[in-house]
């Protein structure tokens, strides 16, 4: 059964946990993936703290299903076209959890499902080729997989050339490729079939595709790092362009029923129509700048917003509907919310958030009805370096506290905040909200002084553990949380078969990292 749960567990797994295993040479047989390897010194710390819960649904209005996107809930990152980040299918309510996990070599940042219930994924790993792949909910093997066009980056934070991809209606992932092209992928049984292929190279130069998501008539948007927002018709495959000038671009975008395309740069956010009259060019009907600070601080991939828009409300409704995110003012950040109708980008509030000078947000918003729930990832560090020091049995850098919900009053044009908690350390996570059961998830890190405290002794070595921790998405409170891994140095893998073995199974070689609870 697909259920809420798959989906962040796969999408938050494998964006914290490092790239291992390279792929298989021409010829050999794949190699069975291991579990993620435990550090000992984690067998003594709790497995369990709080109590299951019996569901209470949230009721909120339903996001509108978009015509050209899989079903809500499985479409892309962040879930829908509103990017909502809020699943309708129910979450575990903290009973019987169970932990499985599989080591991938690469970073899996977006999971969607296809209509059959199994995973399809990006995988990147810096200096190879991104591959497609199509995983198994059960076990997590690999069904099918396909090398796509490039090569990824050395960041492990890149996002552009497959971080953001889409599944369509057809069971056809929509990805951006690391050589400038739009590729479209079919699921047809068990294999991964390239239906079509449009080359953006010429109108964006080199320029990485940070995201692709279809308008409501299926022509496909796409924005660059460089800042140029592009349409593509796949009919006809034309291509038209508008360039930001002086603004980059590294979040998604959201698309709503008006035919509204909502970009944040690093300056600014913007509405954008498709002008047939224009010779069918983008065109942004309004630009609203925010407060950008004076630096891009640890845990931001640019300086500006960290977050893809998010939608609040049909565009039929009041203003339009509405549309938030977060700044990157000094000394706080603050959550933005606006009308996002074509009149213009009417300012109905903000909330400040998080300790001065120590709040930032790399991760979309959580849209529960009306309020907004916002999460705190200053300090976050990844990259090479931090992540061979949580596998050798060092920890990975502690990060600021920090979640809040932002309640909206939208006739009264005010934002409050609903509750804040000021313990959890969210170093960097989608967090999703389960309407089903009334929980909001996410993984935690603790710091090693809090693992003492929880583990009752005074050792001075702390393994680098991780929970997913539920909290009541009304009052904030922590229910329950699980410890899932603490990483520790895996031992060598087997070397591999001669050539002359088959290699039916060679598509496999690198699988998904995952932390899977039923």
């Amino acid at each position: 059964m697909r259920t809420f749960l798959r989906v962040l567990a796969l999408m938050v797994a494998a964006a914290v946990l490092p790239p291992l295993t390279a792929a298989a040479p021409a010829g050999a047989v794949a190699l069975p993936a291991p579990s993620i390897p435990g550090d000992p010194r984690g067998a003594a710390l709790p497995r369990f703290t709080g109590h299951a819960v019996a569901p209470r649904p949230v009721a909120v209005p339903p996001v509108p299903q978009h015509p050209f996107m899989a079903a809500n809930g499985s479409s892309n990152v962040h879930g829908d076209a509103y990017q909502s980040d809020t699943h309708e299918a129910p979450g575990p309510t903290g009973r019987d959890l169970a932990v499985r996990s599989r080591l991938q070599g690469g970073l899996c940042g977006s999971v969607t499902f296809d209509s059959r219930g199994r995973i399809v994924t990006v995988c990147m790993t810096p200096g190879l080729s991104p591959r497609l792949m199509l995983l198994d909910p059960h076990d997590l093997s690999a069904v099918s997989s396909l090398t796509l066009p490039g090569t990824a980056g050395t960041s492990p934070t890149e996002v552009s050339g497959g971080g953001y991809f889409y599944l369509d209606q057809l069971d056809r992932a929509v990805v951006p490729t690391k050589d400038g092209a739009v590729q479209v992928v079919a699921v047809r049984g068990d294999a991964l079939v390239t239906q079509a292929r449009y080359d953006l190279g010429p109108v964006i130069g080199t320029s990485g595709i940070v995201s692709v998501l279809p308008d409501w008539s299926g022509r496909m948007w796409f924005v660059t790092g460089s800042g140029v927002v592009g349409v593509l018709d796949p009919a006809s495959g034309a291509v038209s362009t508008h360039a930001l000038r002086g603004e980059t671009i590294a979040n998604s975008l959201a698309v709503d029923e008006s035919g509204g395309v909502f970009v944040v740069s690093d300056h600014a956010l913007y509405r954008f129509d498709f002008d047939a009259s224009a010779e069918g060019r983008p065109v942004f009907t309004w630009r609203a700048p925010y407060e950008r600070g004076s630096r891009q601080k640890p845990g931001q991939l640019s300086q500006g917003s960290g977050t893809t828009p998010t939608l609040i409300g049909p565009a039929a409704g009041p203003g339009g509907g509405y549309v938030a995110i977060t700044d990157n003012a000094d000394p706080r950040m603050r959550v933005l919310v606006m009308a996002r109708g074509k009149a213009g980008p009417e300012k109905v509030c903000e909330q400040p958030v998080f300790a001065p000078g120590r709040g930032a947000d790399e991760n979309s918003l959580v849209a529960v009805g009306g309020d907004l729930i916002v999460e705190n990832n200053y300090g976050y560090v990844v990259g090479d370096h931090a992540l061979l020091k949580g596998m050798l049995g060092g920890r990975q850098v502690d990060t600021e506290p920090g979640l809040a919900r932002i309640h909206v009053d939208y006739a009264a044009r005010t934002c409050s905040l609903a509750w804040s908690d000021s313990s959890e350390r969210v170093p960097s996570v989608v967090s999703k909200v389960s309407l089903a059961t009334g929980l909001l998830y996410t993984f935690t890190h603790p710091t090693a002084d809090e693992l003492r405290s929880a583990r009752r002794t005074g050792s001075a070595a702390m393994p680098d553990a991780w929970y997913l921790t539920a909290l009541d998405v009304r009052t904030g409170e922590r229910v329950w949380s699980r410890l899932v891994g603490a990483l520790a140095l895996p031992s060598p893998p087997p070397p591999p078969p001669p050539a002359s073995a088959s290699a039916s199974a060679s598509a496999s070689a690198r699988r998904l990292v995952v932390v899977h609870v039923p």
